[in-house]
């Protein structure tokens, strides 16, 4: 698991903030992708919730210099095999089960895998995991519920994601058990519709000074 961890962290280092995205036209993704490293977010989580996800993902993985993609929402070891073999350089999943870890077991690529209470978070550590996803953020309580988590849960880092933004970004950034955030807010919908790529890109800027 040590191998596989530093592969993930070295990824999720790269920048405060990891784009999450959902793309729904395919043919967006290596201009949007583009985007996103131009202003500093090299490593971007494509989420599997759309028929485009995986030809997206398939696609920055091949096409975008700079990039290390991810595939988000995976839920089974279907959608985990789907999106290695098309390029994904990590997993991220919402919550946990026991298919998905006897998948992220039998491969290479590594898992940011979800929790969202104490008890979860126990859980994953037995596994062997110390990255973890917080999802979803706001709603399980926010920055000051992961605050309370470092002390008794030390060691253990996470990844939040769910409802933050530029304005609220900074309150998770500061956690010492906190080393990105995930973010949609740096791809919103009606610029990638419009192809305003610079804004996307100025967008990927501000988030990527956030810890500077």
């Amino acid at each position: 698991m040590g191998d596989k961890t530093e592969k993930l962290l070295s990824i999720l280092k790269l920048q405060p903030v990891v784009p999450v995205l959902i793309v729904d036209d395919a043919k967006s993704a290596v201009p949007l992708a583009q985007a996103l490293v131009a202003g500093g977010l090299k490593a971007i989580e494509i989420t599997m919730r759309t028929p485009a996800a995986l030809e997206a993902v398939r696609a920055v993985a091949a096409e975008v210099e700079g990039a290390e993609v991810g595939a988000g929402t995976i839920l089974n070891a279907a959608h985990w095999q789907a999106a290695v073999e098309a390029g994904s350089k990590f997993i991220v999943s919402p919550g946990t089960t026991q298919e998905l870890l006897d998948a992220a077991a039998d491969s290479d690529v590594p898992l940011l895998p979800g929790a969202a209470t104490a008890s979860e978070v126990m859980a994953l550590r037995e596994e062997g995991y110390q990255v973890l996803k917080f999802f979803p953020a706001e709603q399980a309580g926010g920055a000051a519920y992961l605050k309370a988590l470092s002390s008794p849960l030390a060691g253990t880092l996470f990844c939040p994601t769910g409802s933050i933004s530029l304005k609220n970004a900074r309150d998770y950034l500061s956690l010492p058990n906190v080393v990105c955030v995930g973010g949609s807010w740096v791809a919103p919908k009606e610029l990638v519709a419009a192809g305003d790529w610079a804004g996307i890109t100025k967008l990927a800027a501000e988030a990527a000074a956030l810890k500077a």
